[in-house]
């Protein structure tokens, strides 16, 4: 950012050596903070964008958070510990039906299928002991699926103990939640409406301002003066940082104190995250930015790449049953890690190393967005 000025000759300074470097470097912190207080100022002005950025995500957390119903499908994934009998006798046309319904995986140890579906890799864990007890341990983020999933155990159990007529029961359900029992559906759709809230933001924040001040003249004026493309860049990624904060104080404030969100003991984690998660963002908005050459032409195109993203991340809804090709094109998008993580890390336990990953995943991401929008970027219309 400040090769340019360092390259520069410079005249000998009157009473020291480092005198011209030190102005150089107080002239290039003050248009830095002049910068980002003229975009915080902006926004504030521009109650539109205020109200997209900031309340509009806001709406929909109160709506769904009102509504109570938690997204998902009755298609479930349940992981089958040793032999269950209850399962294991369907044959047939039965087995077909029962396969519609539940994807059953077999494993063999208790303790970590049972910690795969408090992280929300499996929807259940399901046991069968020597007396016949059959045990379903499940995950009630999704509340609709979890439902479903015990009405058909259920089922299935009535039906065995139908065909032992006249004797007693050959099964008995035992369905217990393996989080505490005040879990919520907010626990599923506040980390999505975040990740979605954080993406919007700073995809629109960063693109649709490179092209407005690129058409008001702002960006010609601010080359002529003596500040530099990473000082406007760098003032931009402050006011999406503030931004996203901003926006996962409000969402958690209004999620654990209106809707009965409860945080995991590293929900912090999630702070971080943001963070990552809004440079790699903000790096498709600088490229969306500097392509477009009008604010209309932005706007579509961060459209364009913000809704498919919201749809195909799980940010609304699971995307557990979705098409081969659609999950392969939601592996390659940014908000797709962000929803996964912050739900380890807000709800459902998770640690450091549940998150790191993802950081680092979301910096490389915004690192080589950002690299090509510099190679991209104008300081006026051509």
């Amino acid at each position: 950012m400040s090769a340019s000025t360092s390259t520069e000759p410079k005249a000998p300074a009157p009473r020291g050596g480092s005198s011209g470097g030190a102005s150089a470097e107080r002239e290039r912190v003050s248009a830095f903070w002049s910068l980002s207080r003229a975009m915080l100022l902006g926004m504030k002005r521009d109650r539109t964008a205020t109200f997209f950025i900031l309340l509009f995500p806001l709406v929909f957390l109160v709506f769904f958070g009102s509504v109570g119903k938690g997204s998902g499908s009755p298609h479930a994934k349940v992981a089958q510990v040793g032999a269950v009998k209850l399962f294991d006798s369907i044959q047939g046309e039965g087995r077909v039906d029962l396969d519609k319904v539940l994807t059953i995986t077999r494993t063999d140890d208790e303790a970590a299928t049972l910690e795969k579906v408090r992280k929300g890799d499996f929807d259940a864990m399901i046991e069968q002991g020597p007396d016949g007890k059959v045990e379903l341990r499940f995950s009630a983020a999704d509340t609709v699926r979890a439902g479903a999933l015990q009405g058909i155990v259920n089922s299935v159990v009535q039906s065995a103990n139908q065909a032992a007529t006249g004797q007693k029961p050959a099964y008995v359900l035992d369905a217990q939640q393996v989080e505490d029992q005040s879990l919520k559906p907010i626990q599923f759709l506040t980390p999505g409406l975040l990740g979605w809230a954080v993406a919007t933001g700073a995809v629109f924040g960063a693109a649709l301002t490179l092209v407005g001040w690129r058409k008001s003249k702002v960006l010609r004026r601010l080359r002529l003066a003596p500040v530099s493309a990473g000082t406007v860049v760098s003032s931009r990624i402050l006011v999406s940082l503030l931004t996203a904060l901003l926006q996962t104080t409000v969402f958690l404030v209004v999620a654990t104190n209106f809707f009965g969100l409860k945080l995991t003991g590293n929900w912090w984690l999630v702070i971080p995250l943001v963070a990552c998660a809004t440079l790699a963002f903000m790096s498709i908005g600088l490229l969306a930015g500097s392509v477009a050459k009008t604010e209309e032409a932005a706007n579509g195109i961060s459209q364009i790449i913000v809704l498919p993203m919201s749809f195909l991340s799980g940010a609304f809804f699971p995307m557990d049953n979705a098409p081969g090709w659609l999950e392969t094109i939601s592996k390659v998008m940014p908000l797709r890690y962000l929803v996964k993580a912050a739900q380890s890390v807000l709800t459902r336990g998770g640690g450091v190393m549940d998150a790191l990953p993802t950081m680092g995943g979301l910096l490389l991401f915004a690192a080589v967005l950002t690299g090509v929008a510099w190679k991209l970027f104008k300081w006026e219309d051509v």
